[in-house]
């Protein structure tokens, strides 16, 4: 029996199935979002930004700044909504600031 499938399958699929057979898609999500983070809050944020770290559906973002960590305790649910819209995916539920 040939290891072929009769259908033929879109990169799109065949990659998809790549990521889950070999569980790589949480480590690709966190990549993706420590770029987008920087892309959505801006320098300002990013240069007091230490980590971006994604478990299960919460996301630790550890800020060395006080003031702006309190600034954006105010808008998680927004940060949350915009990061969720650029992954394309609803992951993150939880948004902790360190």
């Amino acid at each position: 029996m040939s290891a072929r499938k009769d259908e033929p399958q879109s990169i799109e699929d065949v990659l998809r199935q790549f990521k889950s057979n070999n569980k790589i898609e949480k480590g690709l999500d966190n990549v993706k979002l420590t770029a987008l983070w920087a892309e959505l809050m801006g320098p300002g944020v990013q240069a007091y930004t230490r980590s971006v770290k994604l478990v299960r559906d919460t996301l630790y973002v550890s800020i060395s700044s006080s003031v702006l960590r309190e600034e954006l305790n105010y808008g998680k649910d927004n940060i949350i909504a915009m990061l969720n819209e650029g992954l394309k995916k609803d992951c993150i539920t939880k948004l902790v600031l360190r």
